[in-house]
């Protein structure tokens, strides 16, 4: 897999990056794809579950003839005063196959829970690995995380069903419910074949209305995601610790409550019009039931009052026609959970069908590149979806090999997005970025990624041990000696001696009960030994020190050049005393490059980064003091 390559802004006849997210397919599956990929997935991912539907279908079929033919059998003996060896024999063979398929139905249940569980776990991992995997630009779009969001329910065990494989189950409920019209079918057309016509256009009318509730339910299911998903976040703010420090102190329970009391009041009301049309296409199926049943069933007690039919055939004709509705409606409901399971497999196969602007190359990583590259931004601008401006704009900029560069400016100046350019994270609309002369888009990008080491300014600690959080990888894995140095390096020397458990440490209190709760400057210092752990050819620090004391600053600075040693690395701070020690300064204004030199030079020249030096400079004196006190 390649990137992408660069395309002109819409201005030069172009596209811009909104393309990527119009690349999706707009329109749903068919339902005849969404069965043929079901039983593919199931064949990759869940042969034991898929076995067990297919084995059921004759079972079931074979069952319910059972149920109806033995009591017709029972008093036909009865009533031709049969020996009773005989009139055992004749009932025995089919109450024996009776309660074998019982149990073999039984046991294949058993079976399908187990199977069903598995099938659950293998397409979760898929939506899973496929979020971990999709390019940053898509996957920070809305639109595709709500579109995972109903691809992660399609895979989830909803009423003991998962959703993915109610399709199959609707399918394979069709052949069943086919074989047992077409047996049964033929039972009550001794009766009369007009009647089995009759039997089964009657409900032709509960189809239609489950077809039109179905479709309504469909049209707004993206308003009903959206309302969860705003109810899940409220729900879930007093669970984040940061979070719920700022409830309680700027009181914010009341607003709270309120918010989640207007918001599950919108969803009871959605969920009140679905029980109420629901409800309604109930009523058509209970109406099309009445006629149909009473009029079959009307025909049957006359036929045998005229002696047209013997009691025994009325009983095994009654029970055919009472069981032959429930075949039509089966074929009617299993038709419609097709759809409507068909519905959920459209959102799960849009997901992991989501183009990726990379397809397939396998270009290597030049040798050139492994020791702190050249990289050249050459043009290069950015533009966020609805944004009125770019936010890096017709940038050129060259950071030379081994250049330690500090990149300054006010918030919003396009500093995180020219790093989020640099780390592959987001493609330019135009212009190209070259490493040592090499296009980024001639890279893969796992590739491309391991040529990077960034702590960025958010920070997300997991619940992994310390020893896997530095290494990212499980500490079967994990050089561990490699990571109590990095961790000594980063300045958590001090902390890890005071742990029991060493880097086996977990962290997490929310979810492990002896984990241990990092500091906002540890969990710095932990972003920093993972860095370090990584030894990537191009390093990026994202504000790495915004949570530390001006002395913890100090030494991660000292930590810092040792760090970028042999290294290309891009420093960015809001503490403009913190580039002093970097080679070259780069201030940002409004996405272009404002002014650019030394320290030194940059205050001789006494522009807007003097100011903001002189500014600030107050700040660092203060700060000093305090930390020395």
């Amino acid at each position: 897999m390649k990137f992408k390559k660069q395309r002109p802004r819409p201005s030069d006849g172009g596209e811009n990056s909104e393309n990527i997210s119009e690349k999706k397919k707009k329109s749903p599956y068919s339902l005849a794809s969404n069965l043929i990929w079901t039983f593919r997935n199931l064949l990759d991912h869940g042969r034991g579950l898929l076995l067990i539907l297919i084995l059921l279908v004759p079972v079931n079929v074979g069952v319910q003839y059972l149920e109806i033919y033995l009591p017709a059998a029972v008093a036909g003996e009865v009533l031709a005063g049969r020996q009773m060896g005989h009139a055992l024999l004749a009932a025995g063979i089919p109450l024996l196959g009776l309660l074998l398929g019982d149990v073999m139905k039984q046991s294949f249940r058993s079976l399908e829970e187990s199977a069903r569980v598995t099938y659950q776990c293998e397409n979760e991992e898929l939506v899973i690995g496929k979020s971990v995997r999709m390019f940053y630009q898509i996957y920070e779009k809305k639109e595709v995380r709500d579109l995972k969001s109903r691809a992660m329910a399609a895979a989830q065990m909803w009423n003991g069903m998962v959703p993915l494989e109610d399709i199959a189950r609707g399918g394979f409920g069709l052949v069943e419910n086919l074989l047992g019209y077409a047996l049964f079918g033929a039972v009550i057309s001794f009766v009369s074949p007009w009647l089995t016509v009759f039997l089964t256009l009657a409900p032709l009318a509960n189809l239609s209305a489950a077809r039109v509730f179905q479709k309504w339910e469909y049209g707004h299911r993206g308003k009903m995601a959206d309302l969860d998903q705003r109810l899940s976040y409220v729900n879930h703010l007093p669970g984040n610790f940061a979070g719920a420090k700022d409830i309680r102190i700027y009181s914010m329970a009341s607003w709270l409550q309120e918010c989640y009391r207007d918001l599950s009041g919108e969803r009871k009301k959605w969920d009140e019009k679905i029980v109420r049309y629901g409800f309604l296409s109930r009523l058509v199926e209970l109406a099309v039931i009445l006629v149909r049943d009473g009029a079959a069933y009307l025909l049957l007690i006359s036929m045998v009052l005229k002696g047209s039919i013997s009691v025994e055939k009325f009983i095994l004709y009654f029970a055919a026609i009472s069981s032959f509705a429930d075949w039509v409606s089966g074929i009617i409901e299993s038709w419609n959970r097709m759809c409507e399971s068909s519905l959920r497999v459209c959102d799960f196969r849009e997901y992991m069908d989501w183009p990726d602007p990379e397809e397939g190359k396998a270009a290597p990583v030049p040798g050139s590149v492994c020791d702190g590259p050249e990289i050249v931004f050459d043009r290069v601008c950015f533009r966020y979806d609805n944004a009125e401006r770019d936010a890096v704009h017709n940038l050129s900029l060259t950071i030379r090999k081994g250049e330690k560069l500090a990149l300054v400016g006010d918030n919003g100046a396009g500093k995180t997005t020219l790093v989020k350019l640099l780390c592959g994270l987001y493609l330019p609309d135009s212009g190209q970025i070259r490493i040592n002369g090499v296009p980024l888009s001639d890279f893969r990008r796992e590739d491309y990624y391991r040529l990077i080491a960034p702590v960025f300014q958010d920070i997300r600690t997991g619940f992994f041990t310390l020893g896997e959080t530095v290494s990212g990888k499980d500490m079967e894995h994990t050089d561990e000696e490699r990571v109590r140095a990095c961790l000594r390096r980063a300045g958590l020397g001090e902390k890890l001696e005071t742990l029991p458990d060493g880097i086996g440490t977990r962290l997490g209190t929310q979810v492990n009960r002896d984990a241990v709760e990092l500091s906002g400057g540890e969990a710095q210092k932990l972003m920093l030994a993972r860095a370090l752990y990584k030894d990537a050819p191009v390093l990026v620090l994202d504000e790495p020190t915004a949570a530390l004391d001006p002395l913890a600053e100090s030494r991660i600075y000292r930590e810092y050049e040792r760090m970028a040693e042999n290294k290309t690395s891009l420093f960015i701070s809001h503490r403009l005393s913190s580039t002093s020690f970097c080679d070259r300064i780069i201030l940002l204004k409004e996405g272009e490059i404002c002014e650019e030199g030394t320290h030194e030079e940059l205050m001789k020249k006494g522009g807007i980064y003097r100011k903001l030096f002189s500014i600030q400079s107050c700040w660092y004196q203060e700060e000093g003091k305090e930390a020395l006190s």
